[in-house]
């Protein structure tokens, strides 16, 4: 999305959500939020927090989601190397960093602020307390930011519902030992800022309150239940370089730093329980809407565990075979580099045979990751092609019963357990050696067009 649009389109969420809560619309002072949130939005490390998803997540329905969804991913430390120097001076006041580690200000060092005070009570933070990035520190931060910028516009009602939204978004969160949700504990938390700064809100307003927020919250994390699989494995390919940002160098990044990122995925993957994916609150959403989410979102987590795996073995063979020449060797390198237009050179894949299948896939699970391996994701990403090549004859070779084996040694082979020529005699020889072949003929194609232009 273009920046005038994104823009445009910002301010014009701002203006007609402030009028339908009755706040005060002043269109000049709007228009520079509405350039602060999207220049924010749209850093050089932002590929999934972007423009658009801000507007996928606010809907067009409920002006208070709107304005949450605005401003929900303002902040996110890991992603932006910081807080972005357009919205520091929001939160500076509250907050200091010290090694690395952000930290409320202590209460003495505080200034005198209702809305800091407003939403360090709904989140149920305090004067003193280390942020972390995976209990709410980014979603925190957005808040307060939120906050702070739209007091002169609205009242405290509509600002505690704002903020409400969006510590909702603090992703993945268990029960308590005593069986409380996240959005249980929400309620609680806004009865107690009902009784601290006397709103006059009854219990019910609040369930309504919650159930808003958990609305927003699921639309955040939709993809997770996308009925397509190749979708969701659309956006897990554009947040794998937000976390590793050597991605974005697209024809010089190793084939160590690809293997992390695809780590990372891989280890989220396996950790997450699907039920803490989506939130439910006193029947928000119904039953069954809830378990076709949870359903489609476990079937979307094996997939893309077996289709992370199968990459990880893939990825492993050809690190374990680059140290041959180094300990930094680019992916380009082994496999050549990723299309341009107007430009062809040679890829690995073009060395590899074509091979039958082994043995075939023994489910609908097995089927959907060869497919997808095989004709690829719906998207191109910048740093990667849609399909892969070489996952596929690896797959086909040795079919999908050698994976979990493979991918045990390959991990002990990323961890420095085994040396990579041990791991690459544990490897079907035959498969290592049709790719040690394909690589030495993409070396021979170079030396050989280096002649030609010689």
């Amino acid at each position: 999305m273009e920046l005038e649009v994104a823009r445009k389109r910002c301010l014009d969420c701002l203006i007609n959500s402030i009028e339908q809560l009755q706040g005060r619309s002043e269109p000049d002072r709007l228009e520079h939020i509405a350039e602060l949130i999207i220049l924010s939005m749209s850093g050089p490390w932002r590929y999934f927090h972007t423009p658009e998803h801000i507007f996928e997540v606010g809907g067009s329905i409920d002006p208070t989601e709107v304005l949450a969804a605005l401003f929900h991913d303002l902040v996110y430390v890991q992603v932006d190397h910081g807080v972005n120097l357009n919205i520091s001076t929001y939160i500076s006041p509250f907050v200091q960093e010290q090694d690395g580690q952000l930290t409320i200000r202590e209460l003495d060092s505080l200034p005198n602020s209702s809305m800091f005070q407003l939403v360090s009570a709904i989140f149920g933070f305090s004067p003193g307390q280390s942020l972390s990035p995976f209990s709410g520190q980014n979603e925190f931060l957005s808040a307060l930011i939120a906050a702070n910028i739209l007091e002169p516009f609205l009242d405290i009602h509509r600002i505690t519902e704002i903020a409400a939204c969006i510590e909702a978004t603090i992703p993945f969160r268990p029960p308590t030992a005593s069986g409380l949700t996240a959005s249980d504990l929400l309620y609680q938390r806004l009865l107690g800022v009902n009784a601290q700064f006397n709103l006059g809100w009854s219990e019910e307003q609040f369930v309504q309150m919650v159930k808003r927020a958990v609305r927003l919250a699921n639309r955040d994390v939709e993809n997770f239940a996308f009925s397509n699989s190749t979708d969701f494995l659309d956006n897990t390919w554009n947040l794998m370089p937000e976390t590793n940002q050597e991605l974005i160098n697209a024809n010089s990044y190793t084939v160590a730093g690809y293997r992390k990122s695809l780590q990372k995925m891989e280890g989220f993957m396996n950790f997450l329980n699907p039920e803490l994916v989506f939130q439910r609150f006193r029947g928000e959403p119904d039953e069954e809407t809830y378990a076709a989410l949870v359903a489609r979102t476990r079937k979307n987590l094996e997939v893309a565990k077996l289709y992370l795996g199968i990459k990880l073995v893939t990825i492993a063979i050809l690190e374990a075979l680059s140290y041959r020449l180094g300990r930094d060797i680019p992916v380009s390198t082994m496999m050549g580099e990723l299309p341009a237009p107007g430009r062809k050179s040679p890829i690995l894949e073009q060395f590899l045979p074509d091979v039958p299948m082994a043995s075939p896939p023994k489910n609908a699970l097995e089927q959907e990751v060869l497919d997808l391996l095989s004709k690829g994701r719906n998207r191109e990403s910048v740093y990667d092609i849609k399909n892969s090549p070489v996952s596929t004859f690896i797959i086909k070779s040795v079919g999908f019963s050698a994976m979990e084996h493979l991918l045990k040694r390959s991990k002990d082979f990323f961890a420095g357990k085994i040396e990579s020529e041990t791991f690459l005699r544990e490897c079907d020889a035959t498969v290592v050696n049709k790719i040690l072949e394909g690589v030495a003929q993409l070396f021979d194609s170079r030396k050989a067009a280096l002649h030609k232009a010689g």
